[in-house]
């Protein structure tokens, strides 16, 4: 069985810099690049159009898409079957619960389901710092994961961590313990 991780929390949570800390301590952590329809930042994805977007849910290969500052984001089963090519262990970012147990569903992989958090004032910080230009936006996202976490309060976390308090080092060795420890026997 593969693993995987599902990374969800807020804007400005820390996905990327925790994943960029999982691929320090094991090159097996991959980034997994959704798939995004749209404009704006491409660093991370795979741009697409329109027409592949509406030929990969004619084929059934849409795990889960959602909307957010004026593009389509997709996890597609494609993208996710290169992404375990050689072993790899997937790190997919979230940002909503349905996506984290739409994802989660597929069978076959053992996915680890993180929860990272920080507060709304270091969303804030965090994203200014990092020369966003819709940080209203990334409040806004904020809000709304509150909201969508308070919405699912029996959503299973096997790990917690609050990234106003762990370093990324220690928030990457935290999950890694874990995924080791829930990794399939072969």
């Amino acid at each position: 069985m593969r693993s995987g991780i599902l990374l969800y929390g807020p804007p400005a949570a820390g996905k990327d810099t925790v994943t960029t800390a999982l691929a320090a301590l094991d090159t097996r952590y991959v980034p997994f690049r959704r798939l995004k329809v749209g404009s704006g930042k491409s660093s991370g994805y795979r741009m697409g159009t329109a027409a592949q977007l509406a030929e990969m849910e004619a084929c059934g290969d849409v795990v889960y898409r959602n909307e957010r500052y004026g593009n389509v984001y997709v996890v597609d089963r494609p993208g996710l079957d290169r992404a375990f090519e050689g072993g790899a262990v997937p790190v997919v970012h979230l940002g909503q619960v349905t996506g984290v147990g739409q994802v989660a569903a597929l069978s076959g992989v053992c996915w680890v389901r993180v929860l990272l958090w920080c507060s709304r004032a270091s969303t804030a910080e965090r994203s200014q710092r990092r020369g966003d230009t819709d940080t209203a936006a990334r409040l806004a996202a904020w809000d709304a994961t509150r909201k969508d976490l308070h919405s699912y309060p029996h959503a299973r976390w096997e790990v917690r961590v609050d990234t106003d308090v762990a370093t990324p080092q220690e928030a990457s060795q935290q999950i890694d313990a874990f995924v080791r420890s829930a990794a399939p026997q072969s």
